[in-house]
């Protein structure tokens, strides 16, 4: 019964904290107030400062991980709904998640050795851009720390979400396929809680170049690792 209690508990905080830091990024708008960054960080410092182990908080916020599949496959929705928009620019858009893909491989190797990382940090660095399942085991497959890229990908993702809209507003990109093209294939999941404040035609783009780029960089990452490093 009590570990039950635990477990409510920590759910229902959990769940809380995000509510009401949603409420005030709402009411205020600022990117830095993004829900997801600020309650992930309030979670992290009430657990350090109560000295609450994290295998004791994840008691409860295994279950709430766990609708992180159920969350994803909501994502077809609106996918299916703007089937018509994708077909219609298909190919723009494979083109463009490639050519993300490759920008985004070449100007991490360049920054790193730039200020001269370790061979291991630049592998685990490759994978950045894809969603944390897919990053994780393509880390562990290259010879990259797999735990480093994990927390790499959220960087990206916070990043993403975070400076994306001012990105967009700067270089006055104003459609939904270059919105979702440019968020999904660089900042994932975390990205895409940006282009739902946008238009349903961005979430789907978004989606699916999430979807394609972790697919594209699972197959493409691997070849480039073997043969440049």
């Amino acid at each position: 019964m009590q570990q039950l209690l635990l477990i409510l508990f920590i759910i229902s905080s959990t769940v809380l904290i995000f509510v009401l830091l949603n409420k005030l990024y709402l009411k205020v708008g600022h990117p830095f107030l993004l829900p997801i960054l600020t309650a992930t960080l309030l979670t992290a410092i009430v657990l350090l400062v109560f000295n609450i182990p994290y295998e004791t908080y994840m008691e409860g916020g295994q279950w709430i991980s766990k609708m992180l599949g159920p969350a994803v496959v909501a994502l077809a929705f609106p996918l299916y709904n703007q089937r018509e928009l994708i077909f219609k620019y298909k190919y723009s858009i494979i083109i463009s998640i490639v050519v993300a893909m490759i920008a985004g491989l070449i100007s991490v190797a360049m920054l790193l050795i730039l200020f001269g990382a370790s061979h291991t940090f630049l592998l685990t660095s490759f994978p950045k851009s894809l969603t944390t399942p897919v990053a994780m085991q393509v880390s562990e497959e290259i010879g990259g720390i797999a735990p480093l890229t994990a927390v790499l990908v959220m960087v990206a993702g916070f990043t993403g979400a975070m400076l994306g809209t001012t990105v967009f507003k700067v270089c006055k990109i104003d459609t939904a396929i270059s919105r979702g093209v440019a968020m999904g294939s660089t900042s994932h999941g975390v990205g895409l809680t940006r282009l739902k404040e946008y238009s349903d035609e961005d979430l789907s783009i978004g989606s699916l170049s999430m979807g394609l780029s972790a697919v594209t960089g699972a197959f493409f990452i691997p070849i480039l690792a073997m043969y440049l490093f």
